[in-house]
């Protein structure tokens, strides 16, 4: 795990357990920025309480539950009492969800997790136990374990996801802001530049923007950046040539927004995924 004094994290992936991201952690004054994750987030609290926004309000989770996070929704997270919080987390990807919720629900559309937090300290064990199953590289039964997890977290608090809205004409400003950012991460246009373009004002584009990704386009931005530092880093890109390939000034900036949204710097993420590269036998 990466030591920061009295906070650790390690965040990795087991090359037997395809689509899903591990995590291991201690936070006390860790706190983690607006962000969002491709997959979903099943966060098994051991210790402690986390505390972390979201849909509109602080959700807390204590020692016995789970702090449950669809995809692309936006989140925070911090200590929510003075010890911080331990936790474990395993971050499936919807594909994964999709085929376990398949075979073992009666979830017929997109799943997804109704409440944000559930108390439930049996699945807070399997959690634990598939971590501890991918570190000892007993592939049979994390991928055993996860499934039975995720099953019962479906059948407990799971259901479709909700159907997206017919798009109001501010969804369709918000989606378009979104595609020039991704096409111009590098050098985004300003607030003003970007409304203009699109035919709006500066106010009723941030506020379009945040009705519909629950973020400004600053952090949403930040946000795409690292995720998309995060892929480059999977592929063995430098974290400095990273940084600049995403449109950070610099590795050090990548390094704090990293860190404020994985939650450990993006140097010790990458010696994990090499880890597991290395670790797969040679292809026939």
């Amino acid at each position: 795990m990466a030591d920061f004094g009295e906070e650790a994290a390690r965040h990795w992936r087991y090359a037997d357990l395809p689509g899903v991201d591990l995590l291991r952690a201690r936070y006390v004054r860790k706190t983690f920025v607006r962000h969002t994750h491709e997959h979903f987030v099943i966060a098994a609290i051991a210790d402690g309480v986390e505390v972390f926004h979201h849909r509109g309000a602080d959700q807390y989770a204590g020692a016995g539950a789970l702090a449950l996070v669809n995809p692309d929704t936006s989140h925070t997270g911090r200590a929510g009492v003075p010890e911080g919080w331990r936790y474990g987390a395993v971050y499936p990807s919807p594909e994964v969800v999709s085929e376990i919720a398949a075979e073992t629900t009666l979830i017929r559309r997109t799943p997804g997790f109704v409440n944000p937090v559930l108390d439930d300290p049996y699945a807070v064990r399997l959690v634990h136990q598939v971590l501890r199953a991918a570190d000892e590289g007993n592939a049979l039964a994390a991928d055993t374990l996860l499934r039975v997890a995720v099953t019962r977290l479906l059948r407990l608090n799971g259901g479709p996801l909700p159907q997206r809205a017919v798009r109001t004409a501010g969804a369709r400003v918000a989606a378009r802001a979104r595609a020039v950012l991704e096409e111009r991460m590098v050098d985004p246009p300003t607030l003003e530049t970007l409304a203009g373009d699109l035919g709006t004002s500066p106010f009723a584009l941030l506020r379009s923007f945040r009705d519909a990704y629950g973020m400004p386009p600053h952090a949403w931005l930040t946000d795409a950046r690292v995720r998309r530092a995060r892929r480059l880093l999977d592929g063995g890109t430098a974290p400095a040539e990273a940084a600049v390939a995403v449109g950070f000034t610099d590795q050090p900036h990548l390094n704090r927004h990293f860190a404020r949204i994985v939650g450990v710097p993006p140097g010790a993420y990458q010696r994990e995924r090499k880890n597991v590269q290395d670790a797969r036998p040679p292809s026939p």
